[in-house]
């Protein structure tokens, strides 16, 4: 009879003890890092007779996401390019190279399966276009509204490849050219993306 109990007693103990450890891997993760490389596509639009658009280019986006709940989280964002934002007047055209930062913040949705994990994403925030090796034109901020929608596909049960698509509508650059006073209008960044992210 004690050694039945003991045995019971022994179950018992291994149980309690390996609690904590199962609790710890089913506890969610709520913070992820991305860097992905993305592609930069901008809508050309036309005003006052000037029709603005810019070379398609790529760059680098960096991202921090944290969760609340399984669903729901925020993110920022730190997104790096360099292209040529082309002017064309009935004279001739303007190109001008600039690099090109943008930050941003939003609101995700997500919805997990086993493999891999959709989400929708909406916020603000700025670019900053920043000329290069040209004098006499001013660096200058936007501000932007931001959408976007992708997936998650899980590596293992902390990395996973995120394919995405961000959209960016802002005002046009003018640099404070006198040339472009009046030029700036309402215009659309296309970004589609991929990178490899991590969740901790």
């Amino acid at each position: 009879m004690s050694r039945k109990k003991s045995l019971f007693a022994l179950v018992g103990a291994l149980c309690v003890i390996s609690t904590p450890a199962f609790s710890q891997e089913e506890a969610p993760l709520r913070n992820e890092v991305t860097v992905q490389a993305f592609g930069s596509f901008l809508k050309s639009t036309t005003s006052n007779g000037v029709e603005q658009s810019a070379t398609n280019s790529g760059g680098v986006l960096g991202s921090y996401r944290f969760f609340f709940n399984q669903y729901n989280g925020v993110e920022v964002d730190y997104g790096y390019s360099l292209n040529t934002q082309k002017y064309e007047f009935s004279s001739g055209s303007v190109g001008v190279n600039s690099y090109s930062h943008e930050v941003s913040a939003a609101y995700v949705f997500r919805h997990p399966f086993q493999r891999w994990t959709p989400f929708l994403l909406a916020g603000a925030g700025g670019l900053l276009f920043d000329p290069r090796d040209i004098s006499g034109i001013s660096t200058q901020a936007r501000a932007a509204f931001v959408y976007g929608a992708g997936a998650d596909f899980k590596l293992s049960a902390r990395v996973y490849v995120r394919a995405e698509y961000r959209g960016l509508v802002y005002d046009s650059p003018t640099y404070g050219l006198e040339a472009l006073a009046g030029t700036d209008r309402v215009t659309h960044r296309a970004e589609p993306s991929i990178g490899f992210g991590y969740r901790f």
